[in-house]
């Protein structure tokens, strides 16, 4: 059942994708601006509890309904795990993006490249080499497929709907409390969240996010080059600035034989980041090679989890 949810999920997904600001991410994010109005008051329990209201009944409200409709009718039960994984999986979020920056590059459109990464990284991106811009946008690709497709499928396999909205919902209000340092002194509802309001969202996403990332990490290294990832995966994740990140940079950057981090223009000046992988300088040719790696880590996971489904359903 949970192979033929997610297979309805992603089929539907590709065909009528829904807008990353769609009604019930915007209807989260403000839940979450007003849970980390309310509690924070520069303490870290306070940050546990508004953790805890974020995540935890909205995670019992999907179980119970879940449970419900499958007491009623388990047809009930499936076309709720298909309209949730809906909502939630996000594969065309970031594929679209990919390739649309790919056939500028393709035609020699760098500033309409640069363009379309800008408002895909939220970040200013006109100083970026074509090089560069290659390597972002393989960067954000492998990132965006294990935050918006394999830690959910991961979450949901384990532990049905309930497991996939945990994810999402831990995922983000860490986003929206702060994940990454911004560059601006304020915020979209006041000043910046505290510290110790943060840390107990960012320790737990750690572990929210363990399973799922070496899920992820070796899918790459298995339909791709198994001894490059798992060498990259052992020696470089860990110098990345996010070492969790590291882990499915790595390992896609070794799967793939590319080169991946390394310096980037932007802001005037040079950003030197610890280079991942082995390879030469990229290509725009690479850009669908590391689609390709997704699509076939993708196969993969719904390959294991029809087998797991197949077999528990006979007992």
């Amino acid at each position: 059942m949970k192979f033929l949810v997610l297979l309805a999920a992603l089929l539907l997904e590709q065909v009528r994708p829904l807008r990353p600001a769609n009604i019930f991410f915007k209807t989260y994010e403000s839940f979450a601006h007003s849970l980390r109005a309310k509690f924070d008051a520069g303490q870290h329990t306070q940050g546990v509890v508004a953790w805890a209201l974020g995540v935890l009944p909205v995670c019992m409200t999907v179980f119970l309904i879940d449970r419900m409709l499958h007491w009623m009718n388990p047809l009930l039960s499936l076309f709720f795990g298909v309209a949730l994984m809906y909502v939630i999986v996000g594969f065309r979020q970031f594929m679209d993006c990919y390739n649309e920056i790919h056939q500028l590059l393709d035609a020699d459109d760098l500033n309409g490249a640069r363009l379309r990464m800008t408002q895909w990284r939220g970040q200013d991106s006109s100083e970026l080499t074509r090089s560069e811009m290659i390597g972002l946008s393989i960067e954000k690709s492998l990132l965006q497929s294990y935050r918006h497709v394999f830690a959910p499928l991961a979450w949901y396999a384990l532990l049905g709907p309930a497991g996939a909205i945990f994810y999402r919902a831990s995922s983000a209000l860490l986003e929206h409390w702060g994940s990454e340092p911004l560059v601006t002194e304020t915020y979209p509802t006041g000043p910046l969240p505290s510290e110790a309001f943060v840390q107990f969202t960012r320790r737990a996403q750690l572990w929210v996010d363990w399973l799922p990332l070496r899920l992820t990490a070796m899918s790459f290294a298995v339909v791709g080059n198994f001894q490059d990832a798992a060498e990259c995966w052992k020696t470089q994740a860990s110098q990345w600035s996010q070492p969790e990140e590291g882990i499915v940079l790595a390992s896609g950057a070794g799967a793939l034989g590319m080169k991946l981090g390394g310096a980037i223009h932007e802001f005037g000046r040079i950003r030197y980041r610890p280079e991942l992988g082995f390879g030469e300088e990229l290509t725009p040719d690479c850009l669908p090679s590391a689609l390709g790696l997704i699509w076939r880590a993708l196969v993969t996971w719904m390959f294991l989890i029809g087998v797991v489904s197949l077999a528990h359903s006979l007992g």
